[in-house]
């Protein structure tokens, strides 16, 4: 596998000229060349450059960091003491993973993570910037559909077994209805709003992924929700979608509540009444006003 120097920025946060100019002054990056003389990455060198760019944002000098050897700089990034350092390189080393298909060593992030924090947190510190920093990989599609499989099917695993380990809620009312549309498949975001709202007490009707709008309305007709809520990261048709947002709206009286990167973009042209959803802190004040009503 190999990546561009725009992927490498994108990744790393370091802008292509500074990494034409390492490469030029040090001799820890060596790029290959296409026969159109195009810089070309190995696996190897991106795992390099998060290291060194690491390192470099806390403090260490290029130069120090071109005279260590790899292990060295290793051992340099396992004694980073700051809060954001430590959460740096545990992205870091969730996209290493998944660059070379190791499951095991992505969950054990992943595990080492929750030994101290809940789901909600580990979404927040290291999901959310590990798919924020991995997605130009999948527009370019540099990596195989298999890569965020791996990474998607272990994330998904941790976050329906902590839903598993919630209390079932005793409450009957609001009924929260979780739906993706018919042609979104990413339902990770879904997942954490389900988790949250068990996690408050409160009643959710599940229904994940690609589901048909006839499907999303007989449930609404048959239990009345007083909210649905999607969370919308990669829809292929911003017409159908507004269809189908309008359809549940003419449907019946529950609230309907919008998150995720594909409302960001897009935050005008909803059916009156639709409440957006744009960072953890709506998201906890919404389930808090809930509670409250």
């Amino acid at each position: 596998m190999s990546f561009t120097i725009k992927e490498l920025e994108a990744l790393s946060g370091i802008k292509a000229h500074t990494i034409r100019i390492w490469e030029q002054r040090y001799s820890f990056l060596k790029p290959s060349r296409t026969t159109t003389n195009i810089r070309t990455y190995s696996n190897e060198e991106l795992k390099t450059i998060l290291t060194v760019a690491l390192l470099n944002k806390h403090g260490f000098k290029i130069s120090r960091i071109n005279n260590m050897e790899p292990a060295q700089r290793q051992q340099q990034v396992l004694s980073l003491k700051a809060p954001e350092a430590l959460i740096e390189q545990q992205v870091n080393s969730l996209i290493a993973c998944m660059i070379d298909l190791d499951a095991i060593g992505f969950e054990a992030v992943l595990n080492n993570y929750l030994k101290a924090h809940d789901v909600a947190s580990l979404f927040q510190m290291l999901v959310f910037p590990f798919l924020e920093r991995t997605g130009i990989l999948w527009q370019t599609s540099r990596i195989t559909p298999a890569h965020e499989h791996l990474a998607s099917a272990v994330i998904r695993q941790k976050i329906i077994s902590a839903i598993d380990g919630l209390p079932l809620p005793l409450a009957k009312t609001p009924l929260f209805l979780l739906l993706l549309p018919e042609d979104e498949h990413h339902e990770l975001g879904l997942l954490l709003v389900y988790y949250l709202l068990k996690r408050e007490g409160l009643p959710v009707l599940y229904l994940g992924a690609n589901v048909p709008l006839k499907d999303a309305l007989y449930v609404v007709q048959v239990k009345a929700p007083q909210a649905i809520y999607l969370h919308l990261t990669a829809t292929a048709s911003r017409a159908a979608l507004q269809k189908f947002i309008a359809g549940l709206a003419g449907a019946g009286k529950a609230d309907i509540v919008l998150s995720g990167a594909a409302i960001e973009a897009n935050k005008k042209g909803w059916p009156a009444g639709v409440k957006l959803v744009f960072s953890f802190a709506d998201l906890h004040q919404f389930i808090a006003t809930v509670k409250q009503d």
